[in-house]
């Protein structure tokens, strides 16, 4: 059993009881939340499509914590000019738990 859920415009595939991570979230650690934006789910079998979500199921998460990425390097040149730019950052993560799926009916 899984579903593939969009969060913050990027989509991924959630098994119960695994950990993923996913672009920061601004909630605080240990805070349970429902997912409603549910594109595929996946269960015993059948696969159940949304057009563009799926109404019935929702996927209840928790937050475990807030890390930030590997650094990522932006480097500008223009050659001949003499122009050269180095900039970084590390892009902000939340791991979290996936719960449990839950069906309305």
């Amino acid at each position: 059993m899984y579903a593939i859920v969009n969060i913050k415009d990027k989509q991924f595939k959630l098994i119960e009881n695994k950990y993923v991570y996913i672009p920061h979230i601004s909630t605080n650690v240990g805070e349970e939340i429902l997912l409603n934006q549910v594109v595929l789910f996946y269960k015993e079998g059948t696969v159940f499509l949304g057009n563009p979500f799926l109404e019935k199921i929702n996927v209840k998460i928790k937050i475990l914590q807030h890390i930030k990425g590997k650094k990522i390097i932006i480097f500008k040149k223009k050659r001949r000019k003499g122009y050269k730019v180095k900039n970084g950052f590390r892009p902000l993560f939340s791991k979290i738990k996936i719960i449990s799926f839950l069906e309305k009916k």
